[in-house]
């Protein structure tokens, strides 16, 4: 895995997503304020829902479709326990946010 540059700080409104493909691998990106940015699979379990269109609760992404709710931090679903989503480090330096991607 290496961190590489998918954004800059400013392209990614704070509370909102955005939906990325970098070096063949999908992501949702968010901004969840103060400095922190998020990195997940795009795609709801559930149904397959666009995740980047979601919103973020407190540390969680909702998914617009159904309402199904993610933990940010760890990916756990908090209504299906047999659900998750991916979610990669990610850190800002300088003005680029950077995810830790598979190789």
């Amino acid at each position: 895995m290496a961190f590489v540059r998918v954004a800059k700080v400013e392209e990614i409104a704070e509370g909102q997503g955005a939906l990325l493909e970098v070096n063949g691998v999908a992501l949702a990106v968010f901004n969840a304020g103060a400095g922190r940015f998020h990195a997940t699979s795009p795609l709801c379990p559930h149904e397959d829902g666009p995740l980047a269109e979601g919103w973020i609760e407190g540390d969680a992404v909702v998914c617009p479709w159904h309402g199904f709710d993610f933990e940010l931090g760890t990916g756990r679903c908090r209504v299906d326990d047999g659900l998750a989503i991916t979610v990669y480090p990610v850190r800002v330096t300088g003005s680029d946010v950077e995810v830790d991607l598979p190789a």
